[in-house]
Parts: structure tokens; C-alpha cells; sequence
């Protein structure tokens, strides 16, 4: 099945067009750069473990972060963030992610990544890939500083889902005219609602589902 031309593209970020978890990276890089202490690394680590075998609700998690930032600098973290990406995620992009990108584009469609990762990573995303929208958790700011509190619903589950839907009704298109490209089970509401489901180098709980129902697979590589 293909797209509408002129529909949505929608993709994931951690480990659907990177090829590794840049959630994971940015902890270990705190930690050696002495932003976080050992603790707190590896309270964020077993976060993350816990979410990828199941026994964790992220959604927790990811507040539970955000309220981590409550009065730290918007634009430290910012530069901090951007100098991050540079050095250790501008080149784990997959061969196949970035095929996938430049056929949409020359489609005529609409390239908007969908991320639970922060606005920050996203920006740096989308300068690099020429996207057109980003899709992602924001963060309140008040006088330069984090409130400790989202911006908007999370983009996350069920919340990635809304972020879609409502750039589709701002576009008006149907989100059964396009495509979403994820690894990731959390990803279900948005894989149930498009036209065209594609599960990247999908996890254990994701090929699962996707061979059940027929579901398009791909291996980007890495």
C-alpha cells in the first residue's frame, strides 16, 4: 500500500531512523560530563530497561524526568543538548531510514518525525533531515527556566496518537492515508490508526503483533 500523495510520513526517532536508543546515550553522557551523579544515571538506565522489557509505564518516567529539570537553564540545556547530538547522534542515522525519507519527499509528501525524545533532539533532527514538522515532548519554560512540567499532552502511547491526529486535521488529511515507521509496541494507537503501518527492525513484542496481522517489516540497517 502507498501513500496519498501529499499525506503524512510520519517516523519514529530512537531506534526506527537512529540505530540506537539516544535516550541511553544522553544519560551516559551526563553522567561523564558530571551533569548527573551515578545515582540518578542509573535510576534513569533501569527506567529505561524496565520500559523496553515491559514492567515499566514510561509515561511515568518521562515526567519524572521533566520534574528533574525544574530551574535548570532552557538555554543551557539547550546548548548542551545540541552540542550532545553533534557528537554522538548525527551519524546513527540507518541507510534504509534515510532511503525511506528521500522517497516520501520526492512523493510529494509531508515528512514529520513523531518522538517521544525532546524538543530539543527533534530541532537538531529536523535541520538535518529537512523535515517539516517535529512531533515530541516540550518542556514549560517560565523566565528562562523549566517549570518541572510538560508543555502540552506528552508525546508518548496514546499521546502520540493525538499529536498525530491533530496535524492531520490541521493538514486535511486522513490518517488512513498515511504512513507510520516505528520499532517500538508503544507505538500501537498510532500504527492502528494509519493506512500503512511499517514495523522497523521492530522489537520482540512489535514482530510479534506485526505477523499476526500482516503488517509491513522492513530492516534499515544500521
Amino acid at each position: 500500500m502507498t501513500t496519498q500523495a501529499g499525506a503524512i510520513a510520519f517516523f519514529d526517532l530512537d531506534l526506527t531512523l537512529l540505530s540506537k536508543n539516544s535516550g541511553s546515550l544522553w544519560v551516559r553522557s551526563e553522567l561523564r560530563e558530571g551533569f548527573i551523579t551515578p545515582w540518578m544515571a542509573l535510576r534513569a538506565m533501569t527506567w529505561i530497561l524496565r520500559y523496553q522489557l515491559g514492567m515499566m509505564d514510561m509515561e511515568s518516567a518521562v515526567l519524572t524526568a521533566i520534574a528533574s529539570l525544574e530551574g535548570d537553564d532552557e538555554e543551557v540545556v539547550r546548548q548542551r543538548t545540541w552540542r550532545f547530538y553533534d557528537r554522538e547522534i548525527a551519524q546513527l542515522y540507518r541507510p534504509g531510514g534515510l532511503d525511506a525519507l528521500e522517497q516520501h519527499r520526492r512523493a510529494g509528501d509531508v515528512l514529520a518525525l513523531l518522538t517521544s525524545s525532546s524538543g530539543f533532539m527533534s530541532e537538531r533532527a529536523k535541520e538535518q533531515l529537512g523535515l517539516d514538522h517535529i512531533l515530541c515532548n516540550r518542556f514549560e519554560v517560565l523566565d528562562g527556566r523549566f517549570t518541572g512540567r510538560p508543555q502540552g499532552g506528552l508525546c508518548f502511547g496514546e499521546g502520540k496518537l493525538t499529536h498525530a491526529r491533530a496535524l492531520a486535521d490541521q493538514r486535511g488529511v486522513s490518517l488512513l492515508d498515511c504512513v507510520f515507521y516505528t520499532d517500538s509496541a508503544s507505538d500501537l494507537p498510532v500504527l492502528e490508526a494509519v493506512g500503512r503501518p511499517v514495523c522497523v527492525n521492530p522489537d520482540p513484542r512489535l514482530r510479534s503483533v506485526a505477523i499476526r496481522r500482516g503488517w509491513e517489516r522492513v530492516d534499515w540497517g544500521e
